[in-house]
């Protein structure tokens, strides 16, 4: 993330223990890591957001109301069809 948003490491290592009780482990088989690789790959999209698109693979698996990313244009790409549940914190 770019500044005033980027927490150092510390930082985010803080926050994850503090609301760790209140998260759920949201985890992917290999079909479907691959299947978000594959889904990026038709769209042409690069590198690094192949996390992005893992993140909303949880998303999908779960059917979430709501995702929260400070990036919104990048999940957006990478999910047009969650667009509208795609949001700024």
């Amino acid at each position: 993330m770019r500044p005033p948003n980027r927490l150092r490491p510390e930082q985010a290592a803080l926050i994850v223990d503090q609301f760790k009780t209140n998260l759920d482990c949201i985890m992917l088989s290999a079909e479907e890591v691959v299947h978000a690789i594959h889904r990026t790959a038709a769209l042409k999209l690069p590198g690094g957001i192949i996390y992005d698109a893992l993140h909303l693979a949880c998303a999908r698996k779960i059917q979430a109301e709501r995702i929260y990313t400070w990036n919104v244009k990048h999940f957006q790409m990478v999910a047009p069809d969650l667009a509208d549940r795609i949001v700024t914190p």
